[in-house]
């Protein structure tokens, strides 16, 4: 008996470990990203700079399925520094890893974690010397920016490079509150219908609703859990 406590004891203590989030639970503070954003940008500097710098583009995020896994995509058009690039789950760290392309073909990878309505990303650049920070404030529901700012890998102090702002498309800036629908996949504002045995349900975008066409039963199944609880 003394000898099977300490093998009880473990398995009590494994078995006590709250379950990680599948990877489309973790990426839920993106819902409300996703959707297509017209962006203004600008960089840091003088009023004359920011004029002469400033610039416009377009971005969309989208969900992707593959079996249990799940990411986010994001698709710049005119982006001066990005042109598209993904985010997906880091268990590890209970966090993020941001993987964005310039327009040179150059991959930036960025990890970062969900914060008082901000997405902070930061990466090393060792040729440099320096590190990079990219912080998406999430101000409202069709109100998002995001900036880019750098600092000596030794130092403190940060200096922002750039920031761009952006509106939803489609979205008046004065509404402010989220929508009526909720995605039945991803838990975002749904936004497009779709149907399954004569009842309709909603999608927040493409990714969401090819996901629920391949397999409209599982979702279903998680909606009707979740509308009794």
């Amino acid at each position: 008996m003394r000898h099977l406590l300490p093998a009880l004891m473990i398995a009590l203590s494994v078995s006590a470990e709250p379950a990680r989030p599948t990877a489309r639970e973790a990426l839920k503070p993106f819902n409300q990203l996703v959707g297509r954003w017209k962006g203004s940008g600008a960089p840091d500097g003088t009023p004359d700079q920011r004029q002469k710098g400033h610039w416009t583009e377009t971005v969309a995020w989208e969900w992707q399925f593959k079996g249990d896994d799940a990411w986010l995509t994001v698709a710049f058009e005119n982006g001066k520094h990005f042109t598209r690039g993904e985010v997906r789950a880091n268990p590890a760290r209970d966090g993020f890893v941001l993987k964005l392309s310039t327009p040179d073909k150059v991959v930036k990878e960025f990890a970062g974690a969900f914060k008082d309505r901000n997405l902070v990303f930061e990466r090393a650049d060792p040729a440099a010397k320096t590190v990079e920070r990219l912080t998406v404030a999430l101000l409202h529901d069709n109100r998002v920016t995001y900036r880019l700012e750098t600092k000596p890998d030794r130092g403190t102090l940060w200096t922002k490079k750039y920031q761009v702002g952006l509106t939803k498309e489609g979205v008046a800036f004065a509404d402010v509150g989220p929508a009526a629908n909720e995605c039945i996949v991803s838990g975002g504002n749904g936004t497009m219908a779709v149907s399954h045995n004569g009842k309709t349900y909603y999608v927040c975008c493409s990714g969401c609703r090819d996901e629920f066409k391949a397999d409209p039963e599982k979702y279903v199944k998680e909606w009707e859990a979740k509308r009794k609880k």
